[in-house]
């Protein structure tokens, strides 16, 4: 359990309190053989900077929220987050990290007052990680499903995140009409300087060096959406004929 220490020794930090910490504490106290309490009456304070074992525990319990959406816990989808994990931490984390992940699919998560939490005390950039992370979950066996569909726009909405930057990310995994112009932000009929500016604003938003903080490994998990945001401009260039 060393990396699975290495996220609690480095703090928790405000995930150590309120639902969140309630859902960890059995968990991490099993894997440990011992009583951790991560009671969710404890005080908190919101603001607080989001610590990388912050992040991947917050991460591992919207991914059980989201898998449990349709009423089936598909293998593609267990995949999809043992293989993020893997390339983010090294394959003993991502056994350790399933490890958890098998657990929390056994509780009962709410959602809604989750998604409060991390909105509270989760930095913007490092919530829209998590909500790139989770269509990818939805996405994992090809298709969103309806329910987890509406579930990631309800966790998107309670975390805080706006209608346009929620589009963006979904049009990465949900196929429509204008996905390349929505995950730039902007509306079709947007001239060739307004483009230009969008993806340079979504080019900064996106950025890998925006979760920094989080460590090398999410750094470069982050790297998903901004190539999506390239993906888009070329396509967008390509149409029509942008040099």
């Amino acid at each position: 359990m060393a990396r699975v220490g290495k996220w609690i020794t480095g703090g928790l930090g405000w995930a150590f309190f309120g639902p969140i910490g309630g859902i960890l504490g059995f968990v991490v106290g099993s894997l440990f053989d011992k009583d951790i309490s991560l009671q969710s009456g404890t005080s908190y304070q919101p603001g607080l900077q989001t610590t990388q074992g912050g992040y991947v525990m917050s991460l591992l319990v919207l991914v059980a929220a989201v898998m449990k959406a349709d009423g089936k816990i598909l293998k593609s989808e267990l995949d999809y987050t043992k293989q993020f994990f893997i390339r983010s931490f090294g394959t003993e984390a991502a056994g350790e990290a399933i490890k958890i992940l098998r657990d929390l699919l056994n509780q009962n998560i709410p959602v809604t007052e989750v998604s409060q939490q991390i909105r509270k005390n989760m930095d913007h950039p490092s919530r829209l990680q998590l909500l790139h992370f989770l269509f990818g979950i939805a996405n994992a066996d090809g298709h969103v499903h309806e329910t987890e569909h509406k579930l990631i726009a309800h966790i998107a909405q309670q975390m805080g995140i706006s209608e346009k930057d929620y589009q963006s990310i979904e049009s990465m995994f949900v196929a429509n009409t204008d996905a390349a112009y929505k995950i730039l932000e902007v509306e079709p009929a947007a001239t060739d300087d307004e483009l230009k500016k969008a993806y340079r604003r979504m080019a900064v938003k996106y950025h890998p060096d925006k979760v920094h903080y989080l460590g090398e490994d999410i750094q470069n998990a982050a790297n998903g959406k901004f190539q999506k945001v390239n993906e888009a401009w070329e396509i967008i260039k390509k149409q029509r004929g942008i040099v």
